[in-house]
């Protein structure tokens, strides 16, 4: 009798951990380290820093929908190698070539942001919905959150290398080059396009016990969706709605906290540990929020989230240098708020479509918040060149997380709509008895 193999999803799991923690760490959180080296030697205005990191925000959804073309096209594995190589090609060329604000601005934002998109959210999101149902919410929670450990630890390994090679910042990117080559080479050894290309099945779960009743029915759809009947749901763009609003309080804030708290009087270590807790933050947040997908109804856990943003909103607004601890209570929930509600949306969009039509509203879903919450930064700068305060942003972050709740509240899961004459038809027989 053959052995039984194991159940590859779990292991899926820790492989797509680290291909994001590898894709997003390096680049990105290690970037704003390398980034710090670079303006100096290349004389770069700080606006012209900022401007690089809303490109590459603006990029990562640009090419979402290229990347969900790709997974559909190539699948998950090809598109994961293509990402790595992208990402690698910026920084070798960062590494050896670059020598003006222009060449950061391409390589690090348009290039860099593309190929982050490729080799992170969508495919690491794609995978989490082919392999599982009943503990996608858990599982999705738990691959996403890899990125945050990765803006824990990333950043201040990059910094002792480079103050290591003299304060040459060519050496980090050739470094985050290396990276790409080691991520490159685990998505072709270790990423497995779904339980059906192994012979398994969704959860691991025996063939007879799928049609079995489980409390996921009520959470999760069984019907696959097309992208097109998707699109032509109100859920879905709702759920996008709700996405924005989740996305750009949080853009705006990590953007823009740092100089706020440094401009209540906070040394700027202590105001870079406010940093640290936003992004240990999100790391708890994306974990509870996928945790409680699995088990509660998904509005009711994205309201929960998103209500957080209220008290952190209101406790930035009020912070003082008399007040540090509050602050730091501010810096933690706005992460936990925007990794939890972050969590939800990515794991509904999956719950309420399936699994055939994900990677196409995966990538349309992360266009949208992406791209529309990108100017976020620059939004904030100008509230402050105004007003002379960052006050009006963080009432900004209210209204848009109230936004998002409001229409959060309406995105009930949509019944398919070859099941609506049955519902239809069976009103009609109640009501005639």
């Amino acid at each position: 009798m053959p052995e039984k193999k194991s159940f590859y999803g779990w292991k899926l799991v820790a492989v797509l951990f680290i291909l994001d923690f590898i894709n997003m760490g390096f680049p990105y959180y290690g970037g704003t380290i390398i980034n710090s080296y670079m303006i100096d030697a290349i004389q770069m205005k700080r606006s012209t820093l900022g401007l690089g990191f809303t490109i590459l925000n603006l990029f990562v959804g640009l090419a979402a929908i290229f990347v969900a073309m790709a997974i559909v096209k190539w699948g998950i594995r090809k598109t994961f190698i293509i990402g790595s190589c992208i990402i690698g090609s910026s920084a070798l060329f960062l590494g050896f070539l670059a020598s003006k604000p222009i060449d950061y601005l391409i390589a690090f934002g348009v290039v860099n942001g593309t190929g982050m998109s490729f080799a992170t959210l969508v495919p690491c999101a794609t995978g989490v919905t082919r392999w599982f149902r009943r503990y996608r919410g858990a599982m999705m929670g738990l691959t996403l959150s890899a990125s945050g450990i990765s803006g824990l630890f990333l950043p201040l390994l990059l910094d002792k290398l480079v103050r290591e090679g003299g304060g040459n910042w060519h050496v980090g990117w050739r470094i985050v080059a290396g990276a790409m080559v080691v991520s490159g080479l685990i998505a072709f050894l270790f990423v497995r396009e779904s339980p059906e290309s192994m012979g398994q099945t969704v959860d691991g779960l025996p063939e007879e016990h799928q049609a079995q009743p489980s409390r996921t029915d009520a959470l999760a759809t069984k019907h696959e969706w097309t992208a097109g009947e998707a699109y032509r749901s109100s859920a879905y763009w709702l759920l996008a709605i709700a996405g924005i609003a989740a996305t750009f309080p949080y853009f705006l804030f990590i953007a823009h906290w740092k100089e706020h708290l440094t401009g209540l009087g906070i040394t700027s270590a202590k105001a870079a540990f406010g940093i640290s807790l936003l992004t240990f933050g999100t790391l708890g947040g994306r974990w509870l929020g996928g945790l409680l997908m699995d088990f509660l109804n998904a509005r009711l856990v994205f309201v929960l989230g998103g209500s957080l943003y209220f008290i952190s909103s209101y406790l930035a607004f009020t912070s003082n240098a008399g007040a540090l601890e509050l602050a730091y209570v501010a810096s933690a929930l706005q992460g936990i708020a925007y990794g939890w509600t972050y969590s939800c949306t990515n794991t509904m969009v999956g719950h309420y479509y399936g699994r055939k039509a994900y990677p196409k509203l995966s990538g349309m879903f992360i266009f949208l918040t992406s791209a529309i919450a990108s100017p976020a930064g620059y939004v904030g700068g100008m509230i402050f060149d105004r007003y002379g305060s960052y006050a009006k942003s963080f009432e900004l972050d209210a209204v848009l997380a109230a936004v998002g709740i409001f229409a959060i509240l309406f995105a009930s899961m949509p019944a398919p709509r070859e099941s609506v004459p049955v519902m239809a038809a069976r009103a009609e027989a109640v009501s005639a008895s």
